[in-house]
């Protein structure tokens, strides 16, 4: 899950070289549509508790012991990756919990306040998780801080609104077809990135091989596909048109 981070980071940063630095400013507008597609790495946790366990003694026991887990991180190098994409740390020891309502949550705000809103709203639970450590089911506070992300950009949903939409079940029927499409696709891990409906990268691309792909998109200047996953989530061909990147961030340089 870590890597999600990572490879948001590089997307943002790749995202943000092609809007600061046009090909061609005079004729072509470039914007980017980042649809987000849910995915669940322990789907088996309690939808009922505010968290389970911390990602030290999940890890842990997922490597078969210290040692074990010790060599994974050994291995990945997330420490370092993570620096290098601008994340400043991970906390070991954040709450890990069932991610249902998170994810649904991300896809109410794209459908009802658009893509820009709710990819502004995916990164700032990113900060919320790996790096402050708070789960992503922990209800009451995750309805806080997502009202008050929104109110920045200024949309309004208050903290009760939220709370009233993560307790109840609305999102998850398509959700659930999501990840049985998953399953058919041979999709068993994070982060993919799927460009055009048909070329995917691995999460664990650097932004310059993101920028290689959306570079060449730009020169021959159209989009020979759509998301696959829009209309299976519900989210109208409208939202994903209006787009989600069309200016660039200098948070993500």
């Amino acid at each position: 899950m870590t890597q999600r981070y990572i490879g948001k980071k590089h997307l943002n940063r790749a995202i943000n070289e092609i809007l600061s630095k046009p090909l061609h400013p005079e004729k072509q507008i470039v914007k980017f549509s980042v649809l987000r597609v849910p995915f669940f790495l322990e789907p088996h946790y309690d939808e009922n508790k505010s968290f389970i366990e911390t990602n030290r003694s999940r890890l842990v026991k997922k490597w078969g012991g210290e040692a074990g887990w010790e060599r994974q991180k050994m291995a990945h190098n997330l420490k370092g990756r993570g620096e290098e994409a601008g994340i400043p740390h991970f906390n070991l020891d954040r709450l890990t919990s069932n991610t249902m309502a998170s994810h649904r949550l991300i896809q109410y705000v794209g459908k009802h306040f658009g893509l820009a809103a709710s990819e502004r709203l995916y990164d700032c639970l990113n900060v919320y998780y790996f790096v402050e450590g708070h789960a992503l089911n922990d209800r009451p506070r995750l309805a806080k801080v997502a009202s008050e992300e929104l109110k920045k950009v200024g949309h309004e949903m208050g903290e009760e609104e939220i709370l009233l939409f993560l307790n109840s079940d609305e999102g998850r029927e398509e959700i659930e077809k999501v990840l049985q499409t998953h399953t058919q696709l041979g999709i068993h891990s994070i982060p993919k990135f799927i460009i055009e409906g048909q070329t995917l990268i691995d999460g664990a691309a650097h932004w310059k091989h993101h920028v290689q792909i959306y570079r060449e998109i730009e020169s021959r200047g159209s989009v020979n596909g759509g998301p696959i996953f829009g209309e299976m989530l519900g989210v109208d061909a409208e939202i994903i048109e209006r787009g989600s990147h069309e200016e660039p961030n200098e948070m993500y340089a």
